[in-house]
């Protein structure tokens, strides 16, 4: 099989096609989105490629991490909270007083990231209480914040686990 590429040039219809025959190509092309929180989403794509040219222009705001003879990808970087934060994700603790995101309340014991310790005693018992039911993550600008508030609350040795 020929991997080359020709020259395309449009047809009457308006649409590319190669010339002297030269077959265009398949590819599986992966769209791989990073997001704030660590999370990645994978989308995948088969592609027709009959103009290299095009096909690059078309991902130039994404970079390839990686390629073979059948599969492309790309990663972008999204500054925002995954979908899955923004639908089920709560802040909460776990018993050794770990900040953590949780998939659903705490309760649920289903983690999705930690971050740091906090020393529970320094919480006001709302606070911690607040913690082990959890807060509820809507937005970047939330999520952003409450690290900051509990950051303060960090213990001396804990180191941070993103």
């Amino acid at each position: 099989m020929n991997d080359h590429v020709g020259v395309a040039v449009r047809n009457d219809a308006g649409q590319d096609s190669p010339v002297l025959g030269i077959a265009p190509i398949q590819r599986t092309v992966i769209l791989q989105r990073v997001y704030l929180d660590g999370e990645m989403s994978e989308e995948k794509i088969e592609e027709t490629i009959i103009s290299m040219d095009d096909f690059w222009r078309k991902y130039d705001k994404w970079l390839l991490v990686d390629q073979n003879d059948q599969q492309l990808v790309f990663q972008t970087y999204v500054d925002d909270i995954s979908p899955l934060l923004k639908g089920n994700g709560y802040f909460g603790i776990k018993s050794d007083g770990t900040i953590t995101i949780f998939n659903g309340k705490p309760a649920r014991d289903q983690i999705i990231q930690s971050f740091y310790q906090i020393d529970l005693k320094k919480l006001e018992s709302t606070e911690k209480s607040e913690l082990q039911n959890g807060v509820r993550i809507v937005n970047k600008e939330r999520y952003l914040k409450f690290l900051e508030v509990y950051k303060s609350y960090s213990t001396p040795t804990s180191k941070t686990l993103q």
